[in-house]
């Protein structure tokens, strides 16, 4: 029989004010597993984790630890009690304390044993030798390093972080995150990370948790949720995106890129087909028209408005001929064709995501029925 979840949320529901923060909202989280909350500002992930911590009380549903519930209609045990540890994004050091008692503050035992813990989690963040020091002596990083010693210190079953890694620089932020996922994985002990963040979340996470008004939208692996978005919304809070319009006609959409088929949708349905810069080819006309492919579609005549290198790849801004629409390629490396060039796009047939334009949709319900559907095959 399976291990109960380090950490469970069954149909959490908060009300403030009349207003539904957070709404039927259920999650787990296993041992040595790391979940990340993702969500706009204001979407309730900090409230969540609040929740998970016992430093808010939900209005309904339960919290459970290892399968022992110690939050719900009767019980309510507080954040002290739940062996938790708690990382945040102003580090909440204390500066009258030097760095070992930082770290050793909360731990439980004789004051030897205390620094001997403090003095063995510095240097397994990499501060060996920095107990004597002050927190304004410090940079933001190892600031960064020393809350997340003292988080782990206590040896908590359960991490909970809150955009713990936002004030750093983007550096500085790569290098302590992954030291910071590699010590949370060592231990074993089950994360729930708050971030508003899609680049950090497919960073650290085994799972992502899409959340929006108060709810989740979509969850599983990081590669699932980036290639399988739920919908239009979750594709574009994921990454930059291109928009191809059209209509449906006889159960498929005409593109400058070919047919779409779209057989569940009505004839007149308006439609937005998503995809990602890195997924759309850039051909020089200069070298001929390429062939048209199952994969790829047909390809699609523009011409380049504006270029960007940016390191490790380059931007390509191409206004197609088709509408006027602007669409933008990323290519690997420098790829700098001039203002004005003629190109070819092309796009990964297989990557795409098609919904329906529901703000714009030319018909109440976009939808084929089951029925009709049904009668179709």
């Amino acid at each position: 029989m399976a291990a109960p979840a380090r950490l469970a949320l069954e149909n959490i529901a908060r009300v403030f004010d009349g207003r539904r923060v957070i709404d039927d909202l259920s999650l787990e989280i296993v041992e040595g597993e790391v979940l990340c909350l993702l969500g706009p500002s204001g979407c309730g992930k900090t409230t969540t984790l609040r929740i998970a911590a016992g430093v808010e009380r939900q209005s309904a549903g339960r919290v459970l630890l290892d399968g022992n519930v110690v939050s719900d209609d009767a019980v309510h045990e507080p954040p002290e009690r739940r062996s938790v540890g708690l990382m945040f994004q102003d580090f909440a050091l204390f500066p009258h304390l030097d760095i070992a008692a930082n770290v050793a503050f909360g731990l439980k035992g004789a004051k030897a044993e205390r620094l001997r813990l403090s003095e063995e989690y510095l240097e397994r963040v990499g501060l060996s030798g920095f107990g004597s020091k002050f927190p304004h002596m410090l940079s933001g990083g190892e600031q960064q390093r020393v809350a997340l010693a003292r988080a782990l210190a206590p040896k908590p079953r359960v991490m909970l972080m809150d955009e713990p890694f936002s004030g750093l620089d983007n550096r500085l932020r790569d290098a302590v995150r992954d030291q910071a996922l590699g010590l949370l994985k060592a231990e074993g002990a089950a994360v729930l990370l708050v971030t508003h963040d899609p680049e950090e979340a497919m960073r650290m996470a085994d799972r992502i948790a899409l959340m929006r008004h108060g709810r989740i939208v979509q969850a599983g692996a990081p590669y699932n949720v980036y290639n399988r978005p739920v919908d239009r919304e979750a594709a574009m809070f994921l990454s930059d995106v291109n928009v191809i319009h059209g209509v449906v006609a006889n159960r498929q959409t005409d593109t400058p890129f070919g047919l779409f088929l779209t057989p569940k949708l009505v004839d007149g349905a308006d439609v937005e087909i998503i995809i990602r810069p890195e997924h759309l080819k850039v051909d020089l006309a200069a070298d001929g028209q390429p062939a048209a492919n199952a994969r790829t579609g047909v390809p699609a005549a523009g011409m380049v408005e504006r270029v960007r290198f940016v390191g490790s790849e380059s931007l390509i801004e191409v206004r197609m001929d088709h509408d006027g629409a602007r669409l933008v390629a990323t290519v690997p490396g420098a790829f700098l064709p001039p203002a004005g060039a003629r190109v070819w796009l092309s796009l990964r047939r297989d990557h795409c995501h098609l919904f329906p334009c529901l703000t714009q949709s030319r018909v109440s319900d976009p939808y084929v029925s089951e029925a009709a559907r049904t009668a179709a095959e």
